[in-house]
């Protein structure tokens, strides 16, 4: 939460607008703050002393005084070049119509349901609809990772696929035709689809569902790529096994029958809609 605030306040943007290697102090930081609050600069030193300890910042003495630099942690929640940070997503997550799940997944436990819609009413993919704050937050499929993938192979055309409200805010990108439809009715008529952190959101009746639609739509030799995470039968440590145990609660918490599947399950999904070569092609861990 402390890293939250200090992106809220602009803390980490503030010491990198004061140029390469600027070293700030809490002082300095909240002068640049819209604040009268006098006890400001004490409350900025207090977080930003624990972010130094976690290597989020740097952290020197003058006198009896901490100034504040950035660490390498810092960049990942400073908006790049292209305007991208990791600060929305940390947003998303503590934002308190997330948090609020957590308190009351006991009594999903205990009495059944999905956490979600148990607490706010509605499904996770309509409750953005709304609240007006937290779409803006939620955002959408805008495109970004097959406008990557055309820009490296021009040759491609591609098409975004998604719901109507979804699409309609997704940027024009050459190369690229944004199509309005719900894919558990039909997918567009493709040699390969791309389905990037999909399948974890839905039941495994709704995936096999998609999966169906998706082996009509591509020719006998087309494919259906699937990025997704790969839950391990054992309990591993390591940092990847962790992260992929997180999300599998994010989803059994945010998402009605969403979660990650082990290789077996894919499989099975995969099989019984009609596919028969599946294969595991590339892992990113660790």
């Amino acid at each position: 939460m402390a890293l939250q605030t200090a992106c809220e306040l602009g803390i980490l943007e503030i010491i990198a607008k004061a140029g390469p290697g600027a070293k700030l102090s809490a002082t300095d930081i909240a002068a640049q703050l819209p604040t009268k609050n006098q006890g400001a600069p004490i409350m900025v030193d207090r977080i930003a002393r624990l972010l130094a300890s976690h290597n989020v910042l740097c952290c020197s003495v003058v006198g009896l005084e901490g100034h504040y630099s950035l660490s390498p942690v810092s960049y990942y929640f400073i908006p790049n070049e292209d305007a991208v940070s990791l600060a929305p997503v940390m947003a998303l997550n503590q934002d308190i119509v997330s948090l609020v799940i957590w308190c009351q997944l006991k009594y999903a436990v205990l009495e059944g349901g999905f956490t979600f819609n148990w607490v706010h009413g509605a499904h996770a993919f309509d409750y953005p609809g709304l609240n007006a704050r937290f779409y803006q937050m939620w955002g959408g499929n805008l495109g970004i990772t097959l406008h990557y993938i055309t820009s490296e192979y021009p040759n491609i055309n591609g098409i975004n696929f998604d719901l109507p409200q979804v699409i309609q805010h997704a940027p024009s990108y050459s190369g690229i035709e944004h199509v309005a439809s719900d894919m558990f009715v039909n997918v567009p008529h493709r040699d390969a689809i791309f389905l990037k952190l999909v399948l974890h959101d839905w039941s495994d009746e709704k995936c096999l569902r998609l999966l169906n639609n998706c082996h009509k739509a591509i020719p006998n030799n087309g494919k259906v790529i699937v990025v997704d995470s790969v839950v391990l039968v054992m309990a591993e440590s390591t940092p990847s096994a962790k992260a992929t145990f997180l999300l599998n609660m994010l989803m059994m918490t945010q998402s009605p029958g969403g979660k990650e599947r082990k290789r077996e399950e894919f499989v099975a999904l995969a099989t019984k809609a009609g596919f028969n070569n599946v294969k595991f092609e590339c892992f990113d861990c660790d």
